[in-house]
């Protein structure tokens, strides 16, 4: 069993409070599709300024999920997707815990029931 820490539940809070967002979910799959890509490249393929975009990039270099690098005048950005592994094992974990405790009730119901 893995034991969960208050610094994986905080990592994984960032993730899913940056993930939230369907802007910034956007943006992790424009990431996702290629190697790096500026802000401006980004706000080409979304409804919304660079300047806005600019701000979601930085909720996701906040939680891990995004790098971002200079190059030139410029500055490009990356996917980091391990955060996103730390999320989905809390989940698992999460997901573990409810499964445990529902089992019990369902022996629990079975007993009085039988």
């Amino acid at each position: 069993m893995r034991v969960t820490h208050a610094g994986d539940d905080a990592a994984a809070g960032a993730v899913f409070g940056a993930l939230a967002d369907p802007t910034r979910r956007r943006i992790v799959r424009l990431l996702a599709a290629q190697d790096s890509a500026t802000a401006s490249s980004i706000a080409a393929d979304l409804p919304i300024s660079r300047q806005a975009v600019a701000k979601h990039l930085a909720a996701l270099r906040d939680a891990g999920l995004a790098s971002a690098e200079p190059a030139g005048r410029e500055t490009r950005y990356r996917l980091t997707p391990e955060p996103l592994s730390g999320a989905m094992l809390w989940m698992a974990g999460a997901g573990a815990r409810w499964d445990r405790r529902l089992a019990a009730l369902e022996r629990r119901l079975a007993e009085r029931a039988g």
